[in-house]
């Protein structure tokens, strides 16, 4: 009979099912003749044919007459390429197959038991509800949906197959008086899908009868399901951490081949390099996984880059171990080996004729893929490329996203020349002409360069993690003085020695890599032994040192914690204060300001005509803005001198302002995002920057900075009265201590003759206010109207 003949699936159900053959029976005997006569005879012996078949032993005593009685419906010249059988729809009785039914079951193993697809015994009791309604109430009510059956093959891949029942020989009989059901009762049932129990006192269990039998056919869909699979998974959000395996087995049933491996590659066509983005999934290039990546993927392109991208085809190597002999030299065959590819495709992703990456598909066996099957690709490329557009267009929006937030936005005080290239570019493509974007420079500006640094903060934090490590350890140490169940004596002393060894090391201070070391041994010698125990095996001392180890609330990260968030309210207050401030100075005269936190904060100033041409730049405005940052930095330092009592860790600042009185020139990076110095003589300034502030006086080991005091590094002359002059007007505002040290600065690599100034801050003023003094200072200075 075949296999997978079950008994029904659906045994809770409104119908009591008898497989009866008498519709077909009762219509041959109308036929004339006598072709039939013969085989009408030997069924009348056998009664349960017509009036109903209650066993499946009946079925198998009685093959061989179903099957003469079938024959018109099973014509032998289609059995070997129908796949039909008899059924009862919605069940697992199912026979007389046709033969390539029968052998597309006998491919997919003893063990398979054909089911639909994403149906239960709650669907099934409705389904046949609807099939009452509109039988014995005249209410038509459409529940019929596409059905599935999914089969596997000897091959590793999955066919899949829409089920179409032909119901001609059933129908449906009332057992007993059919119950009244209202207009309301309709209409309530139809509003209460999920509501079994309602359906079920409505239409109860076996009150009818389904006799006969139903043709079930199979439909190969499995090119279509796999479309259908890759357009559901490509339209979802796409993070599924499986997404990657969905995949492959999609493309398994696309090309009907067992073993399947796929790889993305991006390509950026401004820049001409390929790039290896998932966009979250574990999914790698072959292409790109050579230490020598760019120079494989354009090897591997040289000579079918042209027919892919502008003729939007396949690149197939259906024989690569014929490929590798034939280029044995190249890093293409070489990474063909390593990933034992037998056949490959690669195929362009193209979006309005330009490429945004291609799909690489990979299988271990030769032909499997080639210039024919290739083709396949066409039902689903363009989901891929609308998909991976999506994909690249959102990348590149989170990263644009993280720019702006971390980074940088356009400064008011310069964006109005970008909005102006803007509008040149808008009015140009209005009058039908082409316009490059110009690059946004500004020159003859007056760089302004300042940091307040926080004292003593690297020794402080090792400090922290030493003091922290100790405690851990310490605690740890009590613990295994203990016995301990779960670890033997001999681990249990190596562990001791351990740590004893560690808290001697630490006494003495802490290493570069001690932090890391410490907590990976524990981690894989401890942590992960007691994070596996149950609650009852779990002591309190270990409880205790479990919830010790948590970074956010736990003991031995105290010090930590302290340190970062002594860090972070010095920063807080610091960015506060400098902010606030710049905005009054903003006022005065426009100007480009950036500032960044670091262990303290740094900030720079651009100040000149070009940045706010609507006003003329005078001496007096670089004077006002230079004594100006002086104020807030001694503010800055006072603020947290005064502040710092309140702080876990009690460390103070140094202060340094670098002095350049020539002026410089500006451009925007639109590749970075950020202003950066145009011409090659400006770097050394940029230079300065980077490493004045850990030089010493020249002669000495004493850094140039010292806390509560101001250093001013200058190296000419004009630069040394210009500020010297400053320096005067804050003495007499009381800011400022009368003494002044001046020395040389050390030479540093590739900067010399670098000078200093160094002057200690007073306490601050009564109560913290500086407001008035500000214009207090402006008031001062001798003003000076050369333009600048």
């Amino acid at each position: 009979m075949g296999k997978n003949l079950t008994l029904p699936t659906f045994t809770d159900n409104p119908f009591q099912i008898r497989l009866s053959f008498h519709k077909i029976i009762d219509y041959l005997r109308t036929l004339p003749g006598s072709d039939y006569n013969d085989l009408l005879q030997e069924i009348d012996q056998h009664r349960e044919l017509s009036e109903g078949i209650t066993e499946i032993e009946q079925i198998t005593r009685n093959s061989g007459l179903i099957r003469e009685l079938t024959s018109p419906l099973f014509p032998a010249m289609l059995s070997k390429n129908e796949i039909k059988a008899i059924s009862v729809p919605y069940q697992g009785l199912i026979f007389n197959y046709s033969d390539r039914f029968r052998e597309i079951l006998q491919d997919a193993g003893e063990d398979y038991e054909i089911s639909i697809r994403n149906f239960n015994d709650h669907q099934f009791y409705i389904f046949s509800c609807c099939l009452i309604l509109n039988r014995f109430y005249g209410k038509f009510v459409d529940f019929t949906r596409p059905l599935f059956c999914d089969i596997p093959t000897s091959a590793g891949y999955t066919r899949h197959y829409r089920i179409l029942y032909n119901a001609d020989f059933l129908e449906i009989l009332s057992l007993r008086e059919v119950p009244s059901l209202s207009e309301s009762d309709i209409t309530e049932l139809l509003n209460s899908y999920d509501n079994l129990d309602l359906w079920k006192q409505k239409f109860p269990r076996e009150a009818w009868l389904m006799k006969g039998f139903a043709i079930m056919t199979l439909v190969d869909v499995t090119t279509e399901n796999a479309v259908s699979e890759l357009k559901s998974d490509l339209m979802g959000s796409g993070n599924e951490p499986d997404l990657h395996l969905k995949l492959e087995s999609v493309f398994r049933s696309l090309f009907r081949i067992k073993s399947v491996r796929i790889g993305f590659s991006s390509y950026d066509e401004v820049q001409g390099k390929f790039r290896n983005i998932s966009f979250g999934q574990k999914i790698e290039s072959f292409l790109l996984a050579h230490k020598n990546k760019e120079d494989l993927a354009r090897s591997m392109f040289s000579e079918a880059t042209e027919r892919l991208s502008k003729h939007d085809t396949y690149f197939t190597i259906a024989d690569t171990e014929a490929f590798i002999a034939a280029h044995a030299a190249s890093i293409t065959a070489k990474n063909f080996e390593n990933f034992q590819i037998g056949s490959f495709i690669l195929a362009p992703i193209i979006k309005n004729s330009s490429v945004l990456g291609y799909l690489e598909l990979a299988s271990p066996t030769k032909n499997d893929f080639n210039s024919v099957n290739a083709n396949r690709l066409d039902n689903v490329m363009q989901f891929l490329t609308d998909t991976v557009d999506r994909k690249i267009t959102e990348f590149k929006n989170q990263v644009q996203a993280i720019i702006q937030s971390n980074y940088t936005s356009l400064h008011p005080s310069v964006n109005w020349k970008f909005e102006r290239e803007v509008y040149n570019l808008f009015r140009t493509a209005e009058s039908g002409q082409e316009y490059y974007l110009k690059e946004i420079r500004f020159r003859m500006v007056y760089p302004l360069y300042g940091q307040l640094d926080i004292q003593n903060s690297s020794v402080t934090r090792n400090s922290a993690v030493q003091l922290d490590l100790l405690n851990q350890l310490i605690w740890l140490n009590e613990i295994f003085q203990t016995s301990l169940p779960f670890f033997s004596e001999d681990t249990i002393l190596g562990i001791r020695i351990w740590i004893e060894q560690n808290i001697t090391e630490l006494n003495t201070g802490l290493k570069s890599n001690s932090e890391q070391q410490i907590q990976r041994y524990l981690d894989l010698n401890v942590h992960m032994h007691w994070k596996e125990l149950s609650a009852k095996e779990l002591t309190t001392p270990i409880n205790d040192y479990l919830a010790g180890i948590d970074q956010k609330n736990g003991d031995f990260y105290q010090n930590r914690r302290n340190y970062e968030e002594t860090l972070k309210r010095i920063n807080s207050r610091l960015v506060g204060i400098l902010d606030e401030r710049h905005r009054e100075i903003q006022e005065f005269f426009p100007h480009y300001y950036e500032r960044f936190k670091t262990d303290g904060v740094e900030h720079n100033l651009y100040i000149g005509n070009s940045i706010y041409p609507g006003n003329t730049f005078t001496r007096t405005d670089l004077e006002r803005v230079r004594l100006w940052q002086l104020i807030v930095t001694v503010e800055m330092e006072t603020d947290q001198r005064r502040n710092k009592q309140f702080l876990p860790y009690q460390l103070g600042l140094t202060a340094l302002i670098l002095v350049y009185n020539s002026p410089i020139s500006i451009r925007f990076r639109m590749d970075e995002k950020h202003f950066d110095l145009d011409a090659a003589y400006d770097i050394h300034y940029e230079i300065v920057k980077k490493r004045v502030d850990k030089a010493h006086i020249k002669g000495t080991s004493t850094r140039i900075t010292e806390a509560e005091k101001l250093t001013i590094v200058y190296a000419k002359d004009e630069e040394r009265v210009d500020y010297l002059n400053y320096l005067h007007i804050l003495q007499q505002l009381g800011i400022l201590k009368p003494e002044i040290e001046e020395f040389e600065i050390e030479e540093l690599q590739g900067i010399s003759g670098l000078k200093g100034l160094r002057i200690g801050i007073h306490s601050g003023i009564e109560g913290g206010n500086y407001t008035g003094l500000y214009q207090q200072a402006y008031d001062l200075l001798v003003p000076n109207p050369i333009e600048l």
